[in-house]
């Protein structure tokens, strides 16, 4: 069987939002990291979908879990592709709803009246076979938006960029979006599975804890 990597990870304490034009900022989805593995090369196992795999971040097989995830990447052309990204239930405006991904994966399988899950995808490992984790961030992204362009956006989603900007940060937050943060990441960083690097940083938002409670302030 095929063994897809693990999980880049930033370091587990926050920075306060800062401004420069060598990071990116992403909308941080609060779901279950996931890799997808696509392509022939992708051997059949347990609750696996034809030539797709999803992995946990700790590697287990979670790919029954969220069939339409895997129904949707199955339409990607070619392989071996491989991604990183978030399962996420997500609300109207976008959002992330932890609670209601968590009443879906406790049962590890779709369910009537069961909400629907998007894969939101922030990364691209592997390309056509080729391995591309040595590219720029920028590089793997916008290979990654070429890639899924194809690909039904209900149960896929290509998380973009946007500048790197504390006021922008605070003006999200002041707007009121229900998000927990943002991933600060330096574009010309390097994809390293299973290791927390410093060219990745975890921002969050005053109000929020751990365990997705809001406290009011």
């Amino acid at each position: 069987m095929l063994t897809l990597p693990s999980p880049m990870l930033a370091p587990e304490k926050a920075r306060k939002p800062f401004t420069d034009s060598d990071w990116i900022y992403e909308i941080k989805h609060d779901g279950y990291r996931c890799i997808a593995g696509i392509g022939d090369a992708i051997a059949s196992s347990a609750g696996s979908t034809g030539r797709v795999r999803l992995t946990t971040r700790t590697g287990g097989d979670c790919s029954g879990w969220f069939p339409e995830v895997a129904s949707a990447l199955a339409e990607l052309p070619g392989g071996l592709h491989v991604l990183d990204g978030e399962v996420c239930v997500l609300r109207a405006d976008g959002t992330s709803d932890f609670n209601m991904l968590q009443e879906r994966a406790r049962r590890r399988r779709h369910f009537s009246g069961a909400p629907a899950v998007t894969y939101c995808v922030f990364d691209l490992v592997t390309h056509h076979g080729q391995s591309i984790a040595h590219l720029p961030l920028t590089e793997r992204k916008q290979l990654l938006q070429q890639l899924l362009a194809t690909v039904p956006k209900r149960a896929v989603l290509f998380v973009g960029e946007l500048p790197a900007d504390a006021a922008l940060f605070q003006a999200m937050v002041g707007a009121g979006l229900q998000i927990e943060g943002v991933m600060a990441k330096h574009r010309r960083s390097t994809y390293q599975p299973g290791v927390r690097s410093t060219d990745w940083a975890k921002i969050k938002r005053a109000g929020w804890q751990e365990g997705r409670r809001w406290r009011s302030r």
